[in-house]
Formats: structure tokens, sequence, C-alpha cells
């Protein structure tokens, strides 16, 4: 049996933060200890970790749409709390790895799906921010690379009402497992 993966999806300063530039705020804070419990489940379990991270230049084109965010560099682009100190200290682990994105989903453009098949990662884990646009869009890459999916509802937040919608549509379109 494969290998299961657990990306935590843009738990940024300014996606979780109150003074982040984009932040989803409150919803978001609560979901931190359940993704830190799941990730050393994870590495327990000799599982992978992935932080997928939005990663911009100053004049991306992506803030044409929203507010400059995810800076290269800046404060507002690292992991947030707990989440950087987790990283931190399991950064050393093979089964831990960091992957910027330029974009909403985790594996357009990126060699994340080529990463996972070499550790023999057959299920993707998706947990962070926010619901109906990163995570969903990260779901829907994870599938169309020929990933069974998983999202975790108590590790998803987002800014909108469109959470639960945007839940169901995952287990509908993809056939993804919703763990409350």
């Amino acid at each position: 049996m494969g290998k299961e993966a657990l990306l935590i999806v843009d738990m940024s300063n300014d996606f979780v933060a109150d003074e982040g530039t984009l932040t989803v705020g409150k919803p978001a804070q609560k979901i931190v200890p359940y993704i830190q419990e799941l990730a050393t489940r994870f590495l327990a379990e000799e599982n992978v970790v992935v932080v997928s991270m939005d990663a911009h230049q100053p004049n991306d084109s992506h803030f044409e749409l929203w507010p400059p965010h995810n800076i290269i560099g800046t404060k507002g682009q690292e992991l947030y709390g707990d989440l950087n100190e987790w990283f931190q200290d399991n950064n050393g682990n093979k089964n831990v790895m960091y992957m910027p994105k330029t974009n909403y989903n985790a594996f357009f453009k990126t060699d994340l799906a080529e990463k996972l098949r070499k550790l023999e990662v057959e299920k993707v884990h998706v947990v962070g921010v926010t619901t109906d646009i990163c995570d969903f869009l990260t779901v829907s890459g994870a599938d169309a690379e020929g990933f069974k999916t998983v999202i975790h509802k108590q590790g998803a937040a987002t800014f909108t009402d469109l959470g639960e919608t945007m839940l169901n549509h995952m287990k509908r379109c993809f056939h993804t497992e919703v763990i409350d």
C-alpha cells in the first residue's frame, strides 16, 4: 500500500494572522492545532507532509485580483505561528518538504506530483486556506494527477460562505473523501 501525503495549503501570516493582507483571520487560526496534530501524526506514521505556499513577486499580475500577499522574503509569506515552529523543528525530516506555488493549485507548474510519486504517495490529504479557492483547486490538481483525495473539514477555512458548498463539490466532482 502506498504512502499518504498531507498538503498544508497557504497557512501563511498573510492568510492567517489578524493583520494579514488577505486574511481569513480567526477561522484560519482556529484550525492551526488540528493541522499541527495531523502533521505530527503523518510523520509518526512515516507519511509525507508538504507545506505548499503562495510565493509571489512584488509586481505579480495576481495582484490585479487580490491585495498583495505572500511576497517572497516577507514576514507575510512565512508559515503562521505554531505551524512555523513545527516546520522548523521537522524541516530536516526526509518526509517534510516545502513547495512554493504561484497559482491557486499546488500542482500547477510545480514538480509536486513527480516528487510525491517518487515517494510512492497514492493519497493526498488537503488542509489549509481557503476551502473554496486554493484547497478546492489543489484537490482538483491532485485528482487530475491521479491521486486519491481527502479534505479535512476541521483543517480547512475560508473568508466566504462557500466552504460547505465547495466541500460537497469536491466530494461529487473528484470523489474526495471529506473527513469531519
